[in-house]
């Protein structure tokens, strides 16, 4: 069977099955490991967050355009902003979809590490190879805390921008810009952190590839 039939077999497996152990071990049946996945979903929860600040950043732009918007433009811009809104809740369901796929791969290589453990006969090649799990574990948690701390900041940009489009939505006049003027601020500052957040977590995600690869 080729490895693309057996690829095939994989993921139709999965679909059925919805489970993540027999997915890891029908991926490694094809020799891919789970060290293996855990670096692509490092690499694409990374990707996302690179995405997601960008979209935030864009949004921002977006939002603080309207305070010098006149009254008939707004109905234009509200359907502009909405648009911000939905693309800003995609990118935030994704961060949050790939994080939590990091920290599945990343539990089940974790737990096979150290049930393996057991099988060496070699006391000194047990301790090298228990030594080299603490160190990934270690690198590990200082990685999946930057990722939670960052998505952990999506909600407080998410809300009053959701608050905003929902008020404009049905006050196309001068009080929706009073408003938003009013939350500008704030809505900015969060922006900040959440951008800070994300380029620190996307920083400690490239050390734990280079960690993991190097290993």
């Amino acid at each position: 069977m080729s490895n693309l039939l057996k690829l095939i077999v994989v993921f139709m497996t999965l679909s059925v099955v919805g489970c993540s152990g027999v997915y890891y071990g029908a991926m490694e049946k094809v020799g891919i490991h789970k060290r293996d996945i855990l670096v692509d979903r490092v690499v694409e929860a990374r990707d996302s967050q690179k995405e997601t600040k960008e979209q935030f950043a864009s949004a921002l732009e977006r939002f603080s355009s309207v305070i010098n918007v006149q009254g008939g433009e707004l109905e234009d811009k509200y359907y502009e902003l909405k648009k911000e809104l939905d693309r800003s809740e995609d990118q935030a369901e994704d961060v949050r979809d790939r994080v939590d796929a990091v920290e599945d791969v990343a539990e089940a290589l974790f737990r096979e590490w150290d049930a393996e453990l057991d099988q060496y006969n070699s006391a000194s090649l047990r301790q090298s190879s228990e030594k080299q799990l603490k160190q990934t574990q270690n690198h590990y948690y200082k990685l999946i805390g930057a990722m939670k701390k960052a998505e952990s900041k999506i909600d407080p940009v998410l809300n009053p921008l959701r608050d905003q489009v929902l008020f404009l939505k049905h006050n196309l006049n001068a009080r929706a810009i009073a408003s938003l003027q009013t939350e500008l601020s704030r809505i900015e500052t969060d922006v900040t952190r959440l951008i800070r957040d994300m380029e620190i977590a996307m920083d400690e995600a490239d050390s734990f590839i280079q960690t993991l690869k190097a290993e």
